[in-house]
C-alpha cells in the first residue's frame, strides 16, 4: 500500500491525497498553494518480497502471467499436472520465472482433485506463511475440442471439463487460499476469464463456465472487500498459446492481430502492482486495455492495434445475456 510522509511526520494513505493532489504513476504533482509540503511516495515497482499462486501455468496465459510475475522479482508458485523438462510443463515455467528474476516453485496439482488442491495450499503455508497475489487460470480443453456443433454433438464429460476444472476449481481453489491472503497486508485475486462470458465463443458449457467465473469473482469481490482483497476478472483476446498455434497449423487462422501469452501476462502483473486496484474490484478488466494504459509491448516490441472486444460485439455471435431483474 502507498503512504505518504508529509515534513511533520504524519502518514495518510495515497487514496486520501489523491482526492487533493494530482499523481501521475511515478511523480507528485501538487498545486502551487500546497508546495510547503515535503511529500514521499513509496511506488511499487517490483514484486521481490512478493508471493504468486499461478494455477495452471505449464504452459498458455497460465506461463505467461507467472513469468511476467517473475520479471518482477515475485516467488511464483506455478501449479498444473505436467512434469518433466518439456516447453509445456510447471517445472520448466518454474525454471524459466527464476532466469527472468524471480523465484519459480512448481507443484504438481490435478485441480479437478480437491484434494490435490487442499495438500498445494498446505504446503505453501507452511512454506512460506501467506499469499500476496492468487490467479486463478487454470483450465482443461476437451479432447476433442468442443468446437462447433450444437451440445448434443460432444459428451457431457465436455461440461465437466469446462465448468469443473474452469470454474469450480478456482473456488476451491480461493477458498483454501482465503485464510493465507488473510495474513498477506496486499493481497489480491486475478481470476482469468474470456469474453465467452458475454458472447457465443466455441461452445454452451464453455459460455456458462466463463460466465459462472465473471459473476462468481464479482461477488467475491463483495465479501473479499471487507478484508481489503481486491479481485478482478482478466479478460484477454485472441491469445497465440502454444494450442492456437499448433491448430493453426490444421485450419486457416489469423493470428496477426493475437496477443502473446508473455503480453498478456505483463498486462496482468501491471493490474496487479497498481496501487489502486480497489477501485477496480469485481470488474472485468480487458487486456487490450490494459496494455494501453500501462504502454506495455510484447517480447518482440509489438502489440496488437485490434480492438477485439469491439469486433465481437458487433459480431453476429455477440448475444449478452438477458438482464434477471427485468
Amino acid at each position: 500500500m502507498e503512504t505518504i510522509r508529509l515534513f511533520f511526520g504524519h502518514y495518510f494513505s495515497i487514496d486520501f491525497f489523491r482526492r487533493v493532489f494530482w499523481f501521475d504513476r511515478y511523480r507528485v504533482k501538487t498545486p502551487i498553494f500546497f508546495n510547503f509540503l515535503e511529500i514521499e511516495v513509496d511506488v511499487v515497482e517490483d514484486l521481490k518480497d512478493q508471493i504468486a499462486v499461478v494455477t495452471g501455468g505449464s504452459r498458455g496465459v497460465g506461463k505467461g502471467v507467472a513469468l511476467a510475475l517473475g520479471e518482477k522479482g515475485c516467488t511464483v508458485y506455478v501449479t498444473g499436472r505436467t512434469l518433466g523438462d518439456g516447453d509445456r510443463t510447471i517445472d520448466t515455467t518454474a525454471r524459466l520465472v527464476t532466469e527472468m528474476g524471480g523465484e519459480g516453485r512448481s507443484i504438481r496439482c490435478d485441480h479437478g482433485d480437491d484434494r490435490d488442491i487442499e495438500a498445494l495450499f498446505v504446503r505453501i503455508g507452511k512454506e512460506v506463511g501467506s499469499i500476496d497475489i492468487l490467479v486463478n487460470n487454470v483450465y482443461k480443453i476437451p479432447n476433442p475440442p468442443a468446437w462447433g456443433g450444437g451440445y448434443w454433438d460432444h459428451p457431457i464429460q465436455v461440461w465437466d471439463d469446462q465448468v469443473g476444472i474452469g470454474l469450480r476449481a478456482h473456488y476451491v481453489a480461493s477458498w483454501h487460499a482465503a485464510s493465507l491472503m488473510f495474513k498477506s497486508k496486499s493481497a489480491r485475486m486475478l481470476n482469468v476469464s474470456s469474453p465467452g462470458g458475454q458472447s457465443y465463443h466455441f461452445s454452451c458449457s464453455y459460455g456458462a463456465g466463463k460466465a459462472g467465473l465473471d459473476r462468481l469473482t464479482a461477488d467475491m469481490a463483495i465479501e473479499l472487500q471487507p478484508k481489503g482483497i481486491p479481485a478482478c476478472v482478466l479478460y484477454p483476446g485472441a491469445v497465440s498459446t502454444e494450442f492456437i498455434v499448433d491448430a493453426s497449423k490444421e485450419r486457416e487462422m489469423d493470428l496477426s492481430e493475437s496477443q502473446t501469452p508473455l503480453l498478456v501476462g505483463r498486462a496482468a502483473t501491471a493490474l496487479l502492482m497498481d496501487d489502486d486496484l480497489m477501485s477496480r474490484t469485481g470488474t472485468i478488466q480487458w487486456v487490450e486495455d490494459l496494455i494501453e494504459e500501462y504502454d506495455l509491448y510484447d517480447e518482440n516490441g509489438s502489440r496488437p492495434t485490434e480492438k477485439y472486444a469491439s469486433r465481437i460485439s458487433q459480431g453476429e455471435n455477440h448475444r449478452w445475456a438477458p438482464d434477471v431483474n427485468k
